[in-house]
């Protein structure tokens, strides 16, 4: 057990000094972080491996993270964006799991439509799917354009695409034969936790604006919150089958409106950015293992990744470029877009347990997921600093604050 508590500081020194190091070749500090589990762990020095304690670590900053986006949320945008996020998620699923499939007829073949290899490649399409949003969430905290209609509609965008990518996930298995799934179930929990986080959203939003006023800026405002928090995460992922950061981030939108929002978010800020959200960021580096890396799958895995990027930035930018968003602002949605993490990995397991691929891709998986950690926070970077050239020094101070 006590192991634990050296894996645990391991993990903040090389995340605090890497990340420090990223800053100083102005790139935002979550790659610095990604690139330390990179370096401590089995790819390198193998100094910590992947534990229950440290993956639940990492569940919670996510957790919280997404959270905290949801509390710094303006409702009058996000209700804004919420159909151009929709457009934008659906053809940002449908382009990725078109290119998946045929890249996997590619490589090994295309089967005829109804047979196991034609599942296994359109699964291969549904990794594609998963957009991951808190690399962007901290990438768009760090550069201030997280509050704006751009941000909120990535953030929007992300999470519908995780609705829609778990029905994807369920009709692919239980078309394939993975497992017994209705997907009409399925579409009905995803319809039911909606109706019923907004009943007791309203429900909740009052409760906490009546405790709020009678204790303005306290403890147990943040603490209350954060009792909210969980509760959602949990309920959404148990009962109704909707990834646990979904459940966070509607928690967040339900209290956004609440006087004392701003002093909630900082609060959580604290204690996920010192402790919590840098073991996250580092345990994308430590669930990577290439020792099993053969040239076939080497190759198969570099063209996994490219087209998986590519297919999201064409997808999610053309789509924002229909809604009317300008070239340049349609990049920088389709590049916020393209991150892989949790999501991705949780696909991948779900085939690997009903033996819809093999273990051998799940390689290309993380690669996937590294690469796109890694390039989507410094391409957003140089996205925005054209826009905004004092975004650099703005973002420099953000640690201070925290």
């Amino acid at each position: 057990m006590y192991g634990f508590f050296k894996d645990l500081a391991i993990i903040l020194i090389a995340a605090k000094l890497f990340g420090l190091a990223a800053r100083k070749c102005k790139a935002p500090q979550v790659v610095g972080e990604i690139l330390a589990g990179l370096v401590i762990g089995p790819c390198v020095l193998n100094w910590v491996q992947l534990s229950d304690s440290i993956s639940t670590f990492a569940e919670v900053g996510v957790v919280l993270l997404m959270f905290s986006t949801g509390l710094g949320t303006n409702l009058r945008q996000l209700l804004k964006a919420g159909p151009i996020a929709t457009l934008i998620a659906c053809v940002g699923v449908a382009v990725p799991l078109v290119s998946g499939t045929l890249l996997y007829g590619a490589f090994y073949g295309f089967a005829a439509v109804g047979s196991t290899e034609f599942y296994r490649a359109l699964f291969i399409g549904t990794i594609m799917t998963a957009t991951s949003v808190s690399i962007t969430v901290a990438t768009l905290q760090e550069l201030g354009a997280l509050k704006g209609f751009l941000g909120t509609t990535i953030i929007s965008a992300a999470v519908i695409d995780d609705v829609i990518g778990i029905i994807v996930l369920t009709c692919v298995l239980g078309a394939g034969g993975g497992e017994d799934g209705s997907v009409i179930q399925v579409l009905l929990n995803t319809v039911l936790f909606f109706v019923v986080a907004i009943g007791v959203g309203v429900i909740w939003n009052r409760v906490m604006t009546w405790l709020d006023n009678r204790n303005p800026h306290t403890q147990r405002v943040t603490i209350v919150s954060l009792g909210f928090c969980f509760a959602m995460a949990y309920i959404a992922e148990e009962h109704f089958g909707i990834a646990d950061i979904t459940g966070a981030y509607i928690a967040g939108i339900v209290l956004c409106t609440i006087h004392d929002a701003p002093y909630v978010e900082r609060r959580v800020d604290i204690s996920n950015y010192l402790m919590f959200s840098p073991v996250f960021f580092a345990s994308i580096g430590l669930k990577t293992d290439i020792s099993g890396l053969t040239p076939g799958i080497a190759l198969f895995s570099v063209c996994f990744v490219l087209v998986a990027l590519v297919a999201k930035i064409i997808g999610c930018g053309l789509a924002a470029r229909v809604c009317r968003f300008s070239w340049p602002d349609s990049l920088k949605i389709g590049v916020g877009m393209m991150t892989r993490g949790e999501v991705a990995l949780i696909v991948a397991q779900k085939g690997l347990a009903v033996g819809m691929v093999d273990s051998v891709y799940f390689t290309a998986v993380i690669l996937l997921i590294i690469v796109s950690s890694v390039a989507t926070p410094l391409i957003l970077k140089v996205l925005f600093a054209k826009d905004h050239p004092m975004a650099d020094q703005s973002s420099a101070l953000k640690p201070a604050a925290n």
